[in-house]
């Protein structure tokens, strides 16, 4: 049998199909918490005989989620099976909600994130010699953990390096001659900057690959390239959530877009106003239904990303969705400044064009009940104090000239602002 990413549309169509029908006959009546949102839409599972039928289940979000996980503290209803039945729990940053969402899994769910990141290394071309190190906690964040067990079930050995200073893991990137890292692109940029501060000639390394995930900086192409120069490595951008699994990735052969594992979801672009489809090529949230994690399913669960549809044939023949760019943006982070729509993303990708600048935090404030942009930016040590303000001057006229608003830029010393090794929070509402 052909390999998933093979598949014609017609095949995975009736894949697709199958899987759905399977995932409901098995949720509904067993989980609680779709059974009563199916039950609220007057929808039977055996009512859905095609895929168009998907559309008669009303969306879920995030906040949902939180609903109902506060309702009935401290899972929610949404688990399929019997507690105990369930071996691994994960949890959300909570940035969006405000409080951390709690996520269950059987083995034989873990064991479908597992077979999504089988997919993913096959994209990327892992190889064999590889050597991968994940540089970051190893808490209760779903983060890299399935990534880091994908690639040891590979056979890849893989180095865990959580409760490590950063110069510690430089030290172990170094001496186990690590070939691919997954981290956050911040952290990717963390890293170089302590090498660079410590003489260590990273880009000169062994590193050769970057698997970026957690936040929208591996598709702006001024992160991308700053990360790839300061390697001297390819960068692999990829997507997933807590609550959908790693379902979005980078091909070795497709930079700069990501490549939906539509094997293992239901992937729709809509309308965030309407909820109607929209046409490829034009920008819209992602909508996901997972297939194959039945012990805690998500169905046709907004994101709150904004993604393109390419609607250009894959240069290899695959006939997967296509995301241009891969993640746009938020729909929740869009901020209305002097009458113009301004994502964060945005604004960071012309920050990142400027070498000078090491790290940067964006202030929102109201004033006069309109949004005010205060940038705070650190320059790097090689910047002379002199220069200091006409670099802020020549950021504000960049943000200027591209956005159409005229942000407040100040500069502050050296070491002054947070660093991260997880998502990054750069964004602040006073």
């Amino acid at each position: 049998m052909s390999l998933p990413e093979q598949w014609s549309r017609d095949e995975l169509a009736g894949w697709q199909l199958a899987r759905l029908q399977s995932l409901l006959r098995t949720v509904v009546p067993a989980n609680p918490f779709w059974s009563s949102r199916l039950r609220e839409a007057n929808v039977q599972p055996e009512a859905i005989k095609s895929l168009d039928d998907l559309r008669r289940i009303p969306f879920a979000t995030k906040q949902d989620l939180a609903a109902e996980q506060v309702a009935f503290p401290p899972y929610g209803r949404n688990l399929t099976y019997p507690p105990t039945d369930y071996s691994r729990l994960h949890q959300t940053s909570g940035t969006t909600t405000g409080q951390p969402l709690r996520w269950l899994d059987t083995p034989a769910s873990w064991n479908w994130l597992l077979d999504c990141w089988t997919i993913i290394y096959r994209l990327m071309r892992l190889r064999p010699d590889d050597r991968l190190c994940f540089p970051f906690s190893f808490g209760p964040f779903l983060g890299f953990w399935a990534g880091f067990e994908g690639a040891l079930r590979q056979g890849n050995l893989c180095l865990a390096a959580g409760g490590m200073s950063s110069e510690s893991r430089l030290k172990l990137i170094q001496d186990n001659q690590v070939t691919m890292l997954g981290c956050t692109p911040t952290y990717a940029l963390r890293l170089a900057e302590v090498a660079a501060d410590k003489g260590i000639d990273v880009a000169g390394g062994s590193v050769r690959a970057i698997l970026v995930a957690g936040e929208p900086g591996g598709a702006l192409p001024s992160i991308r390239s700053r990360i790839e120069s300061a390697w001297g490595a390819r960068v692999f951008d990829h997507w997933g959530m807590t609550e959908i699994g790693p379902l979005a990735s980078e091909a070795d052969d497709d930079p700069g877009n990501l490549t939906v594992l539509e094997s293992a979801c239901i992937a729709e672009i809509i309308d965030s106003d309407t909820g109607l489809p929209v046409a490829p090529g034009t920008p819209g949230e992602l909508v996901v239904t997972n297939l194959g994690r039945l012990g805690s399913p998500v169905i046709r669960y907004r994101t709150g990303d904004l993604v393109i549809a390419d609607p250009t044939p894959h240069p290899s023949g695959r006939h997967w969705l296509r995301l241009k760019g891969g993640i746009l943006g938020r729909t929740d982070d869009m901020l209305i400044v002097r009458g113009n729509n301004v994502f964060p993303a945005s604004i960071e990708a012309i920050i990142r064009e400027f070498d000078e600048i090491t790290e940067f935090r964006i202030v929102v404030q109201r004033q006069r009940e309109m949004n005010h942009i205060r940038l705070e930016i650190e320059p790097g040590p090689q910047v002379p104090e002199a220069e200091s303000t006409t670099l802020g001057g020549r950021l504000a006229k960049a943000i200027k000239e591209r956005l159409q608003f005229q942000a407040e830029v100040v500069v502050v010393p050296a070491q002054s602002l947070p660093r991260f090794e997880m998502k990054a929070k750069r964004l602040v509402r006073e």
